[in-house]
């Protein structure tokens, strides 16, 4: 895969350096607005990067580049990506997707069409999850937190917004944190029946943090994402023969937890609360260790372009489709108007 990196943010520096061991990526371009040229003429020299520009046309008609990877703000993911497969270009788009779903289909089709290839860049661990779901038996409820206080947070309250808290950028905490949270769900029980969010609202009408309930046949799946509060993150998924849990922050997650009863054994005891206690199996699980949090599906999207694996794209862009359908859904039934 021959990549180039659309932007010049925290998150192109991220990838960057995630993408560094990873020997089927040749970074070949960067592009970056004309104030920011010095730092994309940076990173070009840190990173052996060929070519620089400051015309996103100009990029599209003359990279040796067959992939994009779009790390712009939150509003800006939809036209980019559009131009850029519309030009011939695989993307890699950056979470959320996009702001609409409309826009979301609109990327679908163009990327059939034209046998192109087109991905979200987010880390969840719940395909190593989907291998232990069938232990647990009957699902009754999914709950998931991912909260941490946002290093902006201060001067948004200052009356400083940033993107990340406007809405005119898409920001706030349900498509910038809670996302995570969604994926995990839908990766692992598909498109929820229905989905509203309970959120907390800033004076400029954004969320900083709210609760999601999706509603699946026989559970909810509970998913907490704050902005402008902490705690620890998790999620975990309750059957009736056990749980299993990611006992991190979702977007950083490694290791896996899955404990299930144990059905050789019958007796059972009571616990000093009165519960019922089975004895049970109890499996961990450690993720390979990487890079950066980011290698990995680097690694996965540059095997998939190359290989032109297209069903393997098509779970990907799948999830991703249902995911934004839910984030849509969401965000219109609690008033929240990008």
């Amino acid at each position: 895969m021959k990549l180039a990196l659309i932007g010049t943010g925290k998150i192109i520096e991220d990838a960057l350096f995630a993408m560094e061991p990873v020997e089927t990526i040749e970074r070949t371009a960067i592009f970056a607005r004309p104030h920011s040229r010095d730092k994309a003429e940076k990173f070009a020299k840190q990173y052996a990067i060929k070519e620089v520009y400051t015309d996103y046309e100009e990029l599209l008609e003359k990279t040796e580049a067959d992939t994009v990877y779009i790390g712009l703000i939150n509003s800006a993911h939809y036209p980019y990506a559009k131009q850029a497969l519309l030009a011939g270009k695989n993307v890699i788009l950056e979470k959320p997707f996009t702001g609409f779903y409309e826009e979301t289909k609109d990327l679908e089709k163009i990327a059939n069409d034209k046998k192109l290839f087109i991905f979200e860049a987010i880390t969840v661990l719940h395909n190593e999850m989907k291998k232990n779901l069938n232990k647990l038996g009957n699902i009754r409820m999914a709950l998931c937190n991912y909260s941490q206080y946002s290093s902006r947070y201060d001067a948004y309250l200052e009356g400083d917004i940033t993107h990340s808290f406007d809405p005119a950028y898409y920001g706030g905490s349900l498509y910038d944190i809670n996302v995570y949270n969604i994926h995990y769900c839908v990766g692992l029980f598909g498109e929820p029946k229905d989905a509203t969010y309970y959120p907390n609202i800033g004076p400029n009408g954004i969320d900083t943090s709210g609760t999601l309930v999706m509603e699946y046949d026989g559970f909810s799946a509970v998913c907490t994402g704050s902005k402008d509060s902490d705690s620890p993150g998790y999620v975990c998924v309750q059957g009736e023969k056990g749980f299993m849990k990611v006992d991190s922050k979702p977007n950083i997650a490694s290791e896996l937890k899955t404990v299930y009863a144990d059905e050789n054994i019958k007796e059972k005891v009571k616990d000093a609360a009165g519960a019922m206690v089975r004895a049970t199996i109890t499996e961990d699980y450690k993720a390979p260790e990487h890079h950066h949090r980011m290698t990995q599906e680097f690694t996965d999207f540059a095997r998939v372009i190359d290989e032109k694996d297209y069903e393997t794209a098509k779970e990907f862009l799948d999830e991703t489709v249902a995911v934004v359908k839910v984030l849509e859904t969401a965000r219109k039934k609690a008033g929240i108007e990008f």
